[in-house]
Parts: structure tokens; sequence; C-alpha cells
């Protein structure tokens, strides 16, 4: 692993990486699967998953700018603990719903409500702080290879979770997948005992936030993050649906093929990470993003198992690129700030939900005419949508 950077490495960025990885693994385990088990849990009725999703996205996107203020009093280092606690309890609301019996409808709001709120607080403590330890704890020359062993990670946690998850769901049940989770998600409390404290106060005010994620000199910035968040949402919640229809319910062959396809890709990312130190980063998104964005067309008309096989390869193939190259841009664009990384960040979240939460609604209005599939389209222009990052503000 040092071989791969040049020069030194962090304390830091190693604390970062272990507990991102662990959370990783857990969070690989249900990524496909709790959109699916939410689908069931309301009687196959895709726009209650919708509105559950939204709702979870405005929170969080409203709040956050208010929530950031507190980690002063806080400080990163505990607030990204108790981050991971609360994230815990959110998939506890899960398990409970997986034991109890669906039927009771204000047992079911209550349980919904509860995990509204951990996955909000969940958010709000843990990806300011976060994001502004991996803008401190990468470095210039080693960014895109840090950022790329991290979504290496990622690919190698969803090459096999999925399987796994698709094993036990296939033998036992939801409840044992949501317990396994949660240990796994908690275990990722022991790297943070290794991780520096980060001297990062939130200067801006409820009202100054809003300014500045109107401001002109944002505009485009803020554009691409809106893009981010509108077309990952599609990949989270729309696209593990339609396979699982596709597959007509099959939850081990949707692990199987999930996790064929990410295998595929997991050396090319490690070799994308050196390549996109070296080369133009606006250049590789601009042809990623391209690249990327052609990919959801291709899924729009997948009818098979092996097409879905060949289209997901080659759009996570395309996504190396287009991801590496812009989550770069980000970090660099974060640490560039000096101080003001954290509200930098908090900006990029800001943007990042509220483009989820506008994709869900135009999503709500296309599927009262169109199958799901053309849900698609919408994620090919917003990936476009993300070269506006490479833009100076």
């Amino acid at each position: 692993m040092f071989k791969y950077f040049t020069g030194r490495v962090s304390q830091g960025f190693f604390a970062i990486y272990s507990m991102r990885a662990l959370l990783r693994v857990s969070t690989a385990l249900l990524g496909l699967f709790l959109p699916i088990f939410l689908y069931e849990l309301f009687n196959f009725k895709l726009q209650y998953v919708i509105y559950y999703y939204l709702v979870s996205s405005l929170l969080y996107g409203v709040l956050v700018a208010w929530g950031a203020r507190y980690l002063n009093q806080i400080g990163l280092k505990r607030s990204i603990r108790v981050s991971v606690v609360l994230g815990a309890l959110y998939y506890v609301c899960f398990y409970v719903l997986g034991l109890a019996n669906s039927s009771n409808k204000i047992e079911v709001m209550a349980l919904l409500i509860l995990s509204l709120v951990f996955i909000t607080l969940h958010r709000i403590l843990h990806w300011v702080p976060v994001r502004t330890d991996i803008a401190k704890f990468t470095n210039r020359m080693n960014r895109a290879r840090q950022i790329s062993l991290m979504e290496v990670t990622a690919h190698i946690a969803h090459a096999i979770m999925p399987l796994i998850a698709g094993w036990i769901l296939l033998f036992y049940s939801y409840d044992i997948l949501f317990f396994v989770v949660i240990i796994l998600y908690l275990s990722s409390l022991i790297p943070l005992v290794n991780l520096p404290r980060t001297k990062e106060r939130f200067s801006w005010t409820y009202v100054e936030t809003w300014k500045e994620f109107f401001s002109k000199k944002r505009r485009k910035t803020v554009l691409a993050y809106l893009s981010d968040g509108a077309e990952t949402i599609v990949g989270l919640v729309i696209w593990p649906i339609f396979i699982w229809k596709l597959l007509d319910g099959n939850y081990f062959e949707v692990g199987a093929i999930s996790s064929l396809i990410v295998i595929v890709t997991i050396i090319l990312q490690l070799a994308a990470g050196k390549l996109i130190d070296k080369k133009d980063k606006k250049k590789m998104l601009k042809w990623g993003s391209a690249m990327y964005a052609l990919g959801w067309v291709v899924k729009i008309f997948i009818a098979s198992a092996f097409q879905i096989f060949i289209a997901s390869t080659y759009h996570n193939l395309m996504k190396v690129f287009a991801r590496t190259s812009f989550d770069v841009i980000t970090y660099e664009k974060a640490a560039s700030e000096g101080h003001y990384v954290d509200e930098y960040t908090v900006v990029h979240d800001m943007a990042i939900y509220f483009g989820k939460a506008l994709m869900l609604c135009a999503v709500l209005l296309l599927i009262m005419f169109f199958n799901i599939e053309w849900t698609f389209l919408l994620a090919a222009i917003a990936s476009l949508a993300m070269n506006f990052v490479a833009h100076k503000e």
C-alpha cells in the first residue's frame, strides 16, 4: 500500500480510511437491499419509497448548516464517534421493522420517523467532519491515489457484500441481515482511536450559509453538486428496485450479479488513481462523464440478467474516470479554502442533498406516465452537469 503513494501519508488519512472502509463493508451489505426492503414494506408502491428518501434528503439539506455550528462545541473527532452510534441506531430501526408485524401501521410509521431522526443527526455529525478531515489529511501529490484507494475499497466491499447479503436473505431474513450490519457498523469506532484532532471552526451563521449557497461565485460549483446528488440517488434507489423486479425478486441473483460486476472494475480503479494524478483532471472528468452518461442511457433498454452484467460493467468502468476525477477536484477545492474547508463542505452537502430531493420529485412525476427505467435518462443528464465542478469560482 505504501509503495502506491509518493512520499509520506498522514496517520489521519489511514484512520479515516480504516473507519470509512468498515462503514463501507457494513453499508455494502444493505446498499442494494434497503430500497427493496422499503419497497416490500410499502406493498410494492414505489412512490412511498421515494417519499421516504425525499423527506430524508430534505431534512439533511435544510438542517446541515444549522447543525454545523454545534460541531464547534462537540469537536470534529467526537462528532464522528457519536455519528457512528447514531448510524447504528438507524439500522436498529430497520432491524425492529424486520421483526415487526408490518400490518401494524402505527408501529411502522413510528419506526420510520425515528429512523429519519437518527439518519439526519448521523449525517449532520458525520459528513462535514469526515469530508473536512479527508481534505486536511490528503495531500496534492497523492490525493487522486488516496481517493482512489478509498473507492477501490468500496468496490471490494460491493464485490463481496451483496453476494453475502443475497445468501443471508435466501436462507434467513432481513432481521439477521440488519443485525450483522449493526455489528459491523459499530466496529468502525475502533480506528477512530488513532484519528488526530482537527482544529476547524464553522464560522458562518445559518443565513450566511444560505447566502453563500446562492451566491454568484459558487453557482457553477453548487450546480455540479446538485447534479451529483441527483445522479447518485437514481443509482441508490431506483436501480436496485429495477433489477430486483427484472430478476423476479431473486435476492441471491441480485447480489451475485452485482458482485460480479464490481469485481471487473477493481484493478482499473487503482490504475486510475495513478493516471489521474498525472493527467489533466478536468479533461478526464469531461471525457469520463460523457461516457458514463451513455451508460445510463444503455441501461434504459436492459431486459435480461446478461444485459445487466454487460451494461453495468461498462457503466462502472466509465464511473472510475468520472467519479475519481470529480472527487479529486472536490477535495482540492475544499483544501484550497484553508480554514473555510468546513464551510465549503456544508455548501457541498446542501447541494448534494437538494439535488437528490429535486431528482426524486422529478422521478415522482416521471413514473406517473412512464416506466421506472426512463428515470435513467434523467440520471444521464445530471451526470453531464457534474462537469461544472471543474469551472473556477
